[in-house]
């Protein structure tokens, strides 16, 4: 690892660009959610980074957080105007109003500018901060040479609103020590404008402003680091959900083809040995080329799926349940095409095809009933059959039901009802899934 230290220091030093390399050295213990420690778990999340691993994605989403200085300055200069306006009247009312136009269009254009659809360019967005960061330090001195020395304050506090967001701005974008730097440079700024104007530097209006900078740099600096220190943690989170949900996936995917395919071979009949081998060899075979389907061609199979719609997706599934022996009537209600997304689609088909293997398996009987229709706002499926039927408290849900039905079915939003009466009574399979 190229070490470039913590997290935390790169965050204050850099400014929200350092978020990009939120995605390296994520320890497994920040998403850990056993109980911790509030500091243990933020000192996680504040450990080693490597540098040299930037995310392009994060690096471009790090740009909006500058909207937020932005949208201050965009309420609070004309916010400000409007009080000077009610004290002052006319009385230096041109110079503070250009000036507050020109705040106003300034922020406007970085708004525009961060929300366009075009590539980010660091070197265009250096170019207008510095634009903003020399009328931010010109318009005192201006104000100071053309407002009349009793509105002078009060036309100061028009532009310390702005002031105030350069400083959350730069903050915010270049970091901790930038924005430090520019609100000392701003005291003797200050006390500069007012000797301009009133002939004394008045010390004690320049530390009021001071002390209000450093408010504004403090919140800027808590902004910086929830943002941060929340993208690390919710990074964290997703990759530990990611893995599970792979994890998930796999071993669905191995009840559902290896162990269905052995299962299948210890059912086939033993009185024809050569026969028996012959059916064991096709299962295998067949089995060797889903699985290779499936690591190779995952989405390809995806696409190539979503070209059909529900009732041929069920269609398809019948045709080859049928080749293992079990025959299904398929009763489709008339449907929009368009009313279920694709991944809802394969998440019924997946989870049917789990119902009619354990109808296979488990009831006695060779055929299946399986009816699609409208019902609450979504697509129900049922598969009923009439076979030996099970008593749940003797037999409870099993890893088939609890994952190829019920979980494959949560994650797209939708539910899952499995009924059976008394043995000998059939089994019924409610599958529901929302528009």
């Amino acid at each position: 690892m190229a070490s470039g230290g913590s997290f935390l220091v790169a965050l204050l030093r850099r400014g929200a660009p350092a978020i990009a390399t939120a995605t390296s050295e994520l320890p497994d213990e920040i998403a850990d959610p056993a109980p911790m420690h509030a500091l243990r778990r933020i000192s996680r999340m504040s450990g080693p980074i490597d540098p040299t691993e930037r995310d392009t994605l994060l690096l471009r989403a790090t740009r909006y957080v500058v909207l937020i200085p932005l949208g201050f300055r965009l309420l609070a200069v004309p916010g400000q105007f409007g009080v000077y306006v009610f004290q002052h009247g006319v009385t230096g009312l041109v110079p503070v109003g250009v000036f507050t136009l020109l705040s106003v269009l300034l922020n406007l254009v970085g708004f525009r500018w961060m929300l366009r659809s075009a590539p980010f360019r660091g070197r265009d967005a250096g170019k207008l901060l510095a634009v903003d960061l020399v009328f931010t330090v010109l318009s005192p001195l201006v104000l100071a040479l053309t407002v009349p020395a009793e509105a002078y304050f009060d036309a100061l506090a028009v532009s310390s609103a702005h002031l105030f967001g350069e400083v959350g701005l730069l903050t915010l974008a270049l970091g901790v020590p930038t924005g430090l730097m520019f609100g000392v440079a701003a005291f003797p700024l200050r006390m500069l404008a007012n000797w301009l104007n009133t002939g004394r530097f008045h010390v004690g209006p320049a530390l009021s402003m001071f002390s209000a900078l450093l408010v504004e740099m403090f919140l800027a600096t808590a902004a910086l680091l929830l943002t941060g220190l929340g993208t690390r943690l919710a990074l964290a989170y997703g990759t530990r959900n990611g893995r599970l949900a792979e994890r998930a996936q796999q071993h669905r995917m191995l009840h559902d083809t290896v162990l269905q395919t052995l299962e299948a071979m210890a059912l086939t009949d033993t009185t024809n040995a050569e026969q028996r081998l012959v059916e064991m060899q096709r299962l295998a075979r067949a089995q060797a080329m889903e699985i290779r389907q499936t690591i190779e061609s995952a989405a390809s199979e995806r696409a190539e799926a979503g070209a059909r719609p529900l009732g041929e997706k069920l269609a398809a599934l019948a045709a080859e349940m049928a080749r293992d022996g079990l025959r299904a009537q398929l009763v489709v209600a008339e449907l929009d095409d368009d009313t279920l997304s694709e991944v809802r689609q394969i998440a019924i088909r997946d989870a049917v095809r789990e119902a009619m293997r354990n109808t296979m398996k488990h009831s006695g009987t060779d055929r299946v009933v399986v009816r699609v229709e409208e019902r609450e706002g979504g697509i129900a499926v049922i598969t009923r059959d009439h076979g030996a039927g099970f008593d749940k408290a003797e037999h409870p849900a099993g890893f088939g039901i609890s994952e190829s039905i019920t979980a494959r079915l949560a994650e797209v939003g939708g539910t899952s009802l499995v009924e059976s009466g008394l043995p000998g009574g059939g089994t019924r399979v409610t599958l529901w899934v929302p528009f």
